[in-house]
């Protein structure tokens, strides 16, 4: 193909979309169809940046409580066997304060019990290491979040709605109960 036909081929294909430039071919300023396109193109941009936002927002959020729920599972994913734990410490505790004192003195006995005394500290000190506390009872308002009240005891020298029997000891995990408190609580005589 020379180059006298490539210029009737460009030359034809011109007239076939509207005619030669200069023929009869006007701009589109008329009526503003260009300032409505450019208008039309920039809402659309801007329904785009707030949709990219939108989504760059919501994964932020995704990101965040993964994380935080990353955290707590870490945190408290020792709950179940905690709560296994306390039943030991429970035991500990009963079998120490069962001894009567003459059985204290004993030379032979009072090996064995200073050996499970400190298991009992050491189970502890274990305890406080993992975020494990004791929840304080006695003597203090009644918490329903923290205590469950078992019985009411009629008492003069508490208020009425004040712990004066713990029968169980409540133990918290960082900020979330472990086990409440089973606790006798004051009323009027």
């Amino acid at each position: 193909m020379n180059d006298d036909q490539k210029l009737h081929e460009q030359a034809d294909q011109g007239a076939a979309a509207g005619g030669v430039a200069g023929e009869g071919a006007a701009p589109e300023t008329e009526g503003g169809s260009e300032l409505d396109r450019l208008a039309e193109l920039e809402k659309e941009l801007e329904e785009v940046r707030q949709h990219a936002l939108y989504a760059q927002a919501e994964t932020h959020n995704v990101r965040r409580r993964l994380e935080q729920e990353k955290v707590n599972a870490s945190a408290y994913a020792v709950t179940g066997f905690a709560r296994e734990m306390l039943s030991v410490k429970d035991n500990l505790d009963r079998a120490l304060v069962s001894v009567p004192e003459e059985l204290r003195q004993d030379g032979k006995l009072g090996a064995l019990l200073a050996g499970i005394e400190a298991t009992a500290r050491e189970l502890e000190a274990v305890f406080q290491r993992n975020g494990i506390t004791r929840i304080d009872a006695m003597g203090v308002p009644l918490d329903p979040n923290r205590h469950q009240a078992m019985v009411e005891i009629p008492s003069e020298d508490a208020e009425p709605g004040t712990i004066v029997q713990e029968m169980q000891s409540g133990y918290m995990i960082k900020d979330r109960l472990l086990r409440p408190a089973l606790v006798g609580v004051a009323k009027k005589p």
